[in-house]
């Protein structure tokens, strides 16, 4: 077949720009046919696959145009665009450099420079690009947005801002520059101006997947996960295998408590993007949380060793987990590694304070406190999350030298600033306790005596966070007939059934009740093994000791208590990972500690003495072993010296009392509200507790 070469690759150009596919594909088709090499009608192939989704095809056809020996810039500038969705970042870097070296005033291609070096952190290397292209093109929309996304990673939040805002005035249609602000405004807790944002975004570009991914961490960011895995699924509906949308979606399932479909939602994406750090990381997350650790640690390994942003994020879970393993040497080899490839990563700083006591003059200290001035007054410095969290490392530090005055100036900043980013009403709160009281009465109870799923197999250890819970599971679990479990979220899946807890109790049948029982009995049994208890440390089932002896009616539970003060001050001075909101003002606390105690009086009224126990933390830590037998003798168990040797017990902890349960009891923490009494006296006048 003989053809007109120039003839044809026209033709197929005008074909594609007419919007007529069919007809430019056949037309590119008809050259290779006659030329299989030729890289006109390769490159458009290219392009065409890329439009309609078929990335894998584009890349292809994009490599092997660039093989000619005279193919142009433009196509080792496209090539690098599409090897960087991809997720080729080395390679795509590479046909970037060819592309610049061929034409050094094209700003295309140096704006897909800029982006890969921006994807791999190499991000002075970035800005100088993404400079060079302004100076092309001054009023290119699309470089002030990259431009800004690297001034971000860079800490230069100002001139981020700037970029981005200059960008939506340059093209009011342009979608990611918005979407992009998004993110930066989520950063600094302007929950609601990002997600306007966001949606702006997605109204501009329905097809945008990071202005899904932007909404959905706004959402993430304040808690509102049903509404964060609304807008993942809407991108995994019109993309599928996106690498970024799935990682995401994984830590939102596990948010939400659905182990099996996170593990699946991560392994999904790593296989959509096997280079992808993300991707890893998020994976590692999701076994760490199941249990997986040594599967755990290697995904973090892999996310670590990985080119791009979350080469950071995945040191640091590396190192987290080495401590909640008791892992110490390791853990502060990982922490090392950590702030020396990121020395401005506060994530760092703040997860390496749990596992070290601060000694005055400590470096770290310093080093702190240059990063949270960092920048001050320029727009440029640490984000608004990075300031909340060296503000409570450096709480926790001048708390351990005993600077108390400097401790609270960043515990009231850090806890303030937290405080902003959440809803919490107090009184409501208050409300809710109470009536789960008036509907747990002792007619209740006993007009359910013998409902549920019989079982002995489950122990709950429940109270206030920072009450003794993770020290009481520790030493229960160095028992050869116990597993501890750690803080399982299964009573709260099971309360979530319930259309209305605690209202709607009164009308559960008593097949529902049982069924109730055999779910929590399902979802532990894989802990017992040889053991004959299991223990969910999950403090927060204090709530629901009630709906407990309804369902489980054999289950044992220990109520660990602590002095008002001590605890309430321990869970000011600490960060959760978990959703604790009454915990970041101290008037709020003070309240919600009281009516906590309401409740449990409560409990200790209606529950039978044989199944509830109180366990007072100060007691434990004067004589471990005379607390231990009566816990035992509670559970029918026969003594074991293991149970005071518990700091020798390797398990993992996952709590933030990791570090202090690896460690022979100490008596420092009883009392020790008192040398800060000063710095808490809103909390001391809304728990009705005097300093003198």
């Amino acid at each position: 077949m003989t053809i007109d070469i120039g003839q044809t690759l026209s033709r197929a150009s005008s074909h594609w720009q007419a919007g007529q596919a069919d007809q430019a594909e056949i037309a590119c088709q008809q050259v290779l046919a006659v030329w299989p090499g030729q890289t006109d009608a390769l490159h458009l192939m290219g392009l065409m696959a890329h439009a309609y989704g078929n990335l894998d095809l584009a890349v292809a056809h994009l490599r092997r145009a660039c093989e000619a020996p005279r193919a142009p810039a433009v196509y080792f500038s496209n090539f690098a665009e599409m090897c960087r969705q991809k997720g080729l970042l080395a390679e795509g870097e590479q046909a970037a450099r060819r592309a610049v070296a061929l034409d050094a005033n094209d700003p295309g291609a140096w704006n897909n420079l800029g982006i890969l070096l921006q994807e791999q952190g190499k991000l002075e290397e970035s800005k100088l690009c993404l400079l060079q292209v302004l100076a092309l093109d001054p009023c290119d929309a699309r470089a002030h947005n990259n431009l800004a996304n690297t001034s971000k990673r860079l800490g230069l939040l100002a001139d981020a801002e700037r970029h981005w805002t200059r960008a939506i005035e340059l093209q009011p249609n342009y979608a990611e520059p918005y979407s992009n602000l998004a993110h930066l405004l989520t950063d600094q807790a302007d929950y609601d101006r990002a997600a306007d944002l966001a949606r702006s975004a997605i109204e501009l570009n329905p097809q945008l997947a990071d202005a899904y991914l932007n909404l959905a961490g706004v959402e993430t960011a304040r808690q509102h996960y049903d509404e964060a895995l609304r807008w993942l699924r809407a991108l995994l509906t019109f993309a599928p295998n996106h690498a970024n949308g799935l990682a995401a979606l994984s830590l939102v399932l596990k948010q939400l408590h659905h182990p099996d479909e996170a593990v699946t939602a991560a392994r999904r994406a790593v296989a959509a993007g096997p280079e992808n750090a993300d991707a890893h990381d998020a994976l590692g997350q999701v076994l760490q949380a199941e249990g997986q650790f040594d599967a755990a640690l290697a995904a973090f390994e892999t996310a670590a060793n990985l080119p791009g942003t979350a080469r950071e994020k995945a040191l640091v879970n590396r190192a987290v987990l080495h401590m909640q393993l008791g892992h110490t040497e390791k853990a502060n080899a990982a922490f090392d590694a950590a702030v020396k490839a990121f020395p401005a990563s506060a994530s760092a700083w703040f997860n390496r304070a749990d596992l070290q006591r601060f000694r005055p003059e400590d470096p770290a200290i310093e080093h702190m406190l240059a990063l949270l001035e960092a920048g001050s007054g320029t727009g440029a410095g640490p984000t608004h999350n990075d300031r909340m969290l060296l503000h409570f490392a450096l709480g926790k530090a001048y708390l351990d030298i005993a600077d108390s005055a400097r401790a609270f100036r960043h515990l009231d900043e850090g806890n303030r600033m937290k405080r902003a980013s959440l809803t919490f009403d107090g009184t409501q709160t208050s409300q809710w306790l109470h009536a789960i009281a008036d509907t747990f009465s002792t007619e209740f109870l006993t007009a359910r005596a013998g409902q549920g799923a019989a079982s002995s197999v489950p122990i709950f250890v429940v109270g206030m966070p920072r009450s003794g819970t993770t020290l009481v599971e520790q030493i229960l679990a160095s028992h050869p007939a116990v597993h501890g479990a750690g803080e399982l979220a299964h009573m709260q899946c099971i309360v979530d059934t319930i259309a209305e807890f605690p209202r709607a109790v009164a009308g559960l049948e008593p097949a529902r009740l049982a069924d109730m029982g055999r779910d929590y009995l399902a979802r532990i049994a894989h802990f017992a093994r040889s053991r004959t208890h299991v223990i969910d440390k999950m403090p927060s089932n204090f709530l629901y000791a009630g709906l407990i002896r309804v369902i489980l009616p054999e289950a044992r539970i220990i109520h660990c208590r602590r002095d008002p003060v001590d605890t309430c001050l321990s869970c000011y001075s600490k960060l959760f990972s978990a959703e604790q909101s009454f915990s970041y003002d101290q008037a709020e606390l003070g309240h919600f500690h009281r009516d906590y105690q309401d409740l449990m009086a409560h409990w200790r009224a209606v529950l039978p003495a044989s199944h509830f126990l109180e366990v007072d933390y100060e007691a434990v830590v004067t004589d471990v072993a005379a607390e231990a037998r009566r816990m035992l003798d509670f559970l029918g168990l026969l003594w074991n010296d293991a149970c005071v040797e518990f700091h020798r017990t390797e398990r993992p902890i996952l709590t933030a009392s990791v570090n202090q349960v690896r460690q022979p009891i100490y008596t420092t923490s009883t009392g020790r509200w008192r040398a800060h009494a000063a710095g808490l006296q809103e909390l001391l006048t809304a728990l009705g507790v005097s300093a003198e």
